[in-house]
């Protein structure tokens, strides 16, 4: 069986927001404008929040890239009335954009607020609308959105694993974020391969869970301060 877990190297991350660019090409969501960013109204699945360390003048800045947790036990799931979001066998906590009703349930009940609402059909200045991914639907107006770890990648990579009969490799999948982060401080793979990158990342004496009290059991770990001796 399969877990998909990603962490995320705080001491790496430099708050480029290449991932976030990446976001948005790879699964056609589609840009807010500024009257709707007026209103609070943005549309990202991966946002990047600032952290102060220190005091001034030996103050640093360490950027956390922030998208969903694809929790264990995650509090959107329960509440929502069409089963639109569920857990399925892999880890990931999964959207059927086509049983969404848009109550909002999810969104209020996600402590980390990683969730986007489509207050309207969504639009793309031209000549954008060209880098659509034939592979990822575009949502309608009235669903909730999310980041969903690449689900289109994941399976071609396991259509491509099957197709030469053997089994994926650590770190041959890799979502948009992944990919695209010059510093390599995104990593993604299966936490149950106690030899992937991820799942020894998880181990480390450096992981931390966001909100940890919560007890939501996040497949996302941050990484931040040196490797204790």
């Amino acid at each position: 069986m399969t877990h998909w877990g990603m962490a995320i190297d705080v001491d790496r991350c430099t708050g480029c927001e290449a991932c976030v660019v990446a976001c948005h090409a790879e699964n056609n969501i589609a840009p807010a404008g500024p009257e709707e960013a007026a209103d609070g109204r943005v549309r990202h699945w991966l946002r990047i929040e600032r952290e102060y360390v220190g005091e001034f003048p030996d103050a640093r800045v360490l950027f956390r890239p922030v998208l969903c947790q694809h929790c264990e036990e995650a509090p959107c799931e329960p509440v929502c009335p069409t089963y639109a979001t569920y857990h399925n066998e892999e880890g990931l906590n999964a959207m059927v954009y086509g049983r969404c009703v848009g109550t909002r349930y999810c969104a209020n009940n996600c402590p980390y607020t990683v969730r986007v609402f489509n207050w309207f059909e969504p639009e793309w200045p031209q000549p954008l609308e060209r880098q659509h991914n034939p592979d990822v639907t575009v949502r309608q107006s009235g669903v909730m959105e999310k980041c969903t770890f690449c689900v289109q990648r994941i399976q071609q990579g396991k259509r491509a694993a099957r197709a030469e009969d053997r089994e994926l490799r650590d770190g041959e999948i890799q979502p948009a974020c992944a990919q695209s982060c010059p510093t390599r401080a995104i990593v993604f793979g299966d936490l149950d391969d106690p030899h992937s990158e991820v799942s020894q990342a998880f181990e480390s004496g450096r992981a931390e869970v966001l909100l940890e009290d919560l007890g939501t059991r996040p497949s996302v770990v941050y990484l931040r301060g040196e490797e204790p001796r």
